[in-house]
């Protein structure tokens, strides 16, 4: 395993990170795995020498939160792991159920806590941007959770850049614990967070972690998975000739390598400037193994270009921009790329 210091903090991570959406119970979706099920991936992780666990009271409605927080109390040291956990999405359908208002926060991490079985979070999110809630009501609570011992530091997720600049202004201006980390979706088939977010993240000292290397399953080239089948969110966001066009090319590679396209689509992730760490939600030991073996994978300049060659600009991917995706044209292939189509056309 190799680790990283995120961002300007102290803080040393894995530079692959357990992502636990997929543990909980099948109740809240069809590809859900029980805690019987998860355990197994979780031990696999940690003896790969991961200590950067990712969850999220959202996740199977709190039942995640129990399920991984029962495994790691079995099966690892509390001090020699990094927990995040992260905050916002409604969690019942009573008022003030989410958001990120002061109320909803100390609940929050209390309620969290209470379903880890732990004293406190490493990271606490916010699990994207409130638009409903000042962001100096937001940012004050997060400070006092800090103080209270009840998370290290802070972090965010999905949101534009200028929304996170409002963030860390509000903090610079207040003196209050700034965020350490940006948690943001990026792989071959959604780029956009280069363009600023993640230049700005460098400049102000925040680490990125990335979720959805694999663009929800649809780069590992298995359309037939339970996931695909079943997570409508791959179609909504995955769903244009462009994308295709990416993960047919992530495959190609993968053919010539004589290697899966996951551990294809993974390296490129890992080999991106600005990447601390790379969320892994794996379904099997075995496909965690494609991002061990992606971390000392190294794509070159040919490679590098057919990957890159099908992507064109999009929309942002958050809460706000759901369903409006742009058309998009893809480039020529170059080199033996151009052999390889003709002899499949």
């Amino acid at each position: 395993m190799k680790y990283v210091r995120l961002g300007q903090s102290g803080l040393t991570v894995s530079r692959l990170c357990l992502g636990t959406m997929n543990m909980g119970t099948p109740r809240w979706k069809p590809w859900i795995f029980d805690e019987a099920q998860s355990e197994p991936i979780v031990r696999h992780a940690l003896e790969a020498g991961v200590n950067f666990i990712d969850l999220a009271d959202f996740y199977s409605a709190g039942v995640g939160e129990e399920v991984v927080g029962r495994i790691l109390g079995r099966l690892a040291r509390r001090e020699e792991i990094v927990v995040t956990t992260k905050v916002g999405y409604d969690m019942g359908s009573y008022r003030n159920a989410g958001g990120h208002s002061r109320k909803h926060l100390l609940d929050g991490i209390d309620a969290s806590l209470r379903r880890l079985a732990m004293d406190y979070v490493d990271i606490y999110m916010l699990h994207y941007f409130d638009t409903a809630t000042p962001v100096e009501e937001t940012m004050a609570a997060l400070d006092d959770i800090v103080r209270s011992g009840k998370a290290r530091y802070i972090g965010v997720s999905t949101m534009y850049t200028w929304q996170l600049a409002k963030i860390m202004q509000a903090c610079e201006q207040h003196g209050w614990h700034k965020p350490i980390n940006m948690q943001l979706q990026f792989n071959l088939a959604y780029r956009e967070e280069e363009r600023e977010m993640m230049p700005y993240c460098a400049d102000q000292g925040l680490g990125v972690s990335v979720f959805s290397p694999l663009a929800r399953g649809l780069l590992t080239s298995d359309a037939s998975s339970t996931r695909n089948q079943t997570d409508f969110f791959t179609s909504q966001m995955y769903g244009d000739s462009a994308s295709r066009d990416i993960a047919a090319s992530a495959a190609r590679v993968a053919k010539l390598r004589g290697v899966s396209a996951a551990q294809v689509a993974q390296a490129w992730v890992l080999q991106r400037e600005g990447v601390a760490s790379m969320l892994v939600g794996a379904d099997s030991p075995g496909q965690f193994d494609s991002a061990l073996a992606a971390l000392d994978t190294r794509l070159d300049a040919e490679e590098l270009h057919e990957l890159d060659r099908n992507y064109t600009p999009c929309d942002v991917i958050n809460d706000y921009t759901a369903g409006r995706r742009i058309a998009r044209e893809a480039r020529s292939p170059q080199g033996q790329f151009i052999q390889q189509l003709e002899d499949a056309a």
